[in-house]
Formats: structure tokens, sequence, C-alpha cells
């Protein structure tokens, strides 16, 4: 008897909803990925691991909003998806149709970081590994929306918890002729959102490298992402109409520069000298 697959007709919004007015899931899910964040530098403040004064985490949130939103909404143009720029310049304002990419989301926050460290008088490296340590939970959020707007599937399989996404399809495309597909999303939410945090806050609250080597832990974020995108990657259908680079899938190019920042990082942390003793 062959397996049934559910087939995904889940509504991206939170509640009613007028055309595309209403709450979406989507953009719930940054929403309580920068509370999360929030949450945990109060928590840092508090027990003395951050140079970052309490009063000022809500300064620097605003901040991160503007970076990665612009960012993502860059990098998702510039890095996927540069011919639609070109010919409908005004898609880059229609946020209602999706479009973000965490690579483009990264150099943002970088630059706001960066913008935010030359303004408070905090160092950089250490506003970023705060920051990466307290990431997590937004890619997860995010990732359990794209799963919900049924968008950024994976490879077709027959693996019992598959499941249809009917927008995978042609449009008219009858039920059972549909290909029943990996949730990736879920895999890439719990990999990036759920192991990643657990790493992260192991090595922020069991080790001094946030004190001793800073640049550090951003740069073991950098690489433990990479090698978690990448093994996601591997259950993802590549976006349509998007290209193959040397045979990968953008995703997994991209993350090649971030693995390259991470190494990099590492190598800076383990060779700086500790604040104290300069």
């Amino acid at each position: 008897m062959p397996l049934a697959f559910w087939v995904h007709n889940l509504s991206p919004f939170l509640g009613p909803h007028w055309g595309n007015v209403g709450i979406r899931y989507y953009g719930l899910g940054y929403v309580l990925g920068f509370l999360s964040a929030a949450w945990l530098l109060v928590r840092y403040a508090r027990a003395g691991l951050s140079q970052l004064p309490a009063n000022k985490i809500g300064d620097l949130m605003v901040a991160l909003v503007f970076g990665v939103m612009l960012g993502g909404r860059v990098g998702s143009f510039l890095l996927y998806n540069p011919g639609q720029l070109l010919s409908d310049p005004l898609s880059f304002f229609r946020v209602w149709d999706g479009g973000m990419a965490s690579h483009g989301g990264f150099i943002g926050v970088a630059v706001a970081l960066w913008w935010f460290s030359r303004a408070e008088k905090i160092p950089f490296l250490h506003l970023g590994d705060l920051i990466v340590s307290a990431a997590p939970p937004g890619l997860f959020f995010v990732r359990v929306a794209n799963f919900i707007n049924g968008e950024l599937w994976g490879k077709p399989t027959r693996v019992a918890w598959a499941v249809i996404f009917p927008r995978s399809e042609e449009p008219g495309t009858p039920v059972h002729l549909m290909l029943p597909r990996h949730p990736s999303q879920l895999y890439e939410a719990a990999l990036e959102g759920l192991v990643l945090l657990a790493f992260m806050q192991w090595r922020f609250w069991k080790s001094d490298i946030v004190r001793t080597q800073p640049g550090r832990l951003a740069g073991e974020f950098l690489l433990g992402y990479s090698v978690l995108r990448v093994i996601g990657e591997m259950f993802r259908e590549p976006d349509v109409g998007v290209s193959l680079i040397f045979g990968l899938s953008r995703g997994t190019f991209y993350s090649l520069f971030v693995v390259a920042a991470g190494v990099a990082l590492i190598a800076h942390g383990r060779t700086a000298a500790p604040r104290e003793q300069k």
C-alpha cells in the first residue's frame, strides 16, 4: 500500500487577513528572533559578561533590525536574482512577496555592528561575539515560518515524513501527481536554530573566550552555521530559476566565503591578547 503523504495547506497568516494585509508568520518569526536576542543580551549584561550596558540594548536592536532587513533584502536580489531588480525595481519594496537572504543579512548585521561600535565605543569583535550567541533563535523561527509558508521546499523523497508542497508544482497539477519532498525548512530550523543555539550558549557560558579571545565565538558561529547550512542544502531543492555555481547551490557556494571569514576570526581570536593584559 503506498504511503500517504501530508499535503501542505497552512496559511501564511496568523488569524484573519485582508488581501496581503495581516499578521504573517514570516514577519512574526523575525519579531520573535529579535525579542529572543534582546532577552539573551539582558541576561549577559546582568551576569557581568557583557560590555554592552543594559540601557543600550534597545538602541543596538534598532540598528540590527535595519541591518538585517536591508542586508537580507538587498542580498536576496544581488545574490540570487539580480535580473529581477533590473527588470522590476519596484519588486524590492514588495516585501509581502518574500525575499530575504541570510548571507546578505549577515553583511547587514556586520555593518550595523560596526556603526554601533564606533558610536558607543564598544569593541566591534566583542559585540559580534554577543550577537552571534543570540542569533540562532531568529534563524529557528524564520525557518519554521518558511515551512508554514510552503516555500524553500526540499528535494523529492519517499521518506515517511515527506510533505507535498503544492507550490512546488505547476499550477493545476493533480495532487496524486505531485512529488513528496523533504521538509528541508524544518531540517534547517533544527540545525541552524536549535543545534547552533545549544553550541553557542554552551561556549558562551562554559568558557571565557568572549573575554580572552575576542572574535573567536563569532568565528565559530560562522563556521558552524556554514557547515550546518551545507548539510541542510543537501536536502533542499535549488531555487527555481536560480543557476548553480560550479555545480553548487548558491546557498552552499556563498557559505564557502562565510567559512573563510569564520576561520579568520578564529585565528584572530587565538592570537589576540586579553583586554585585561593590554
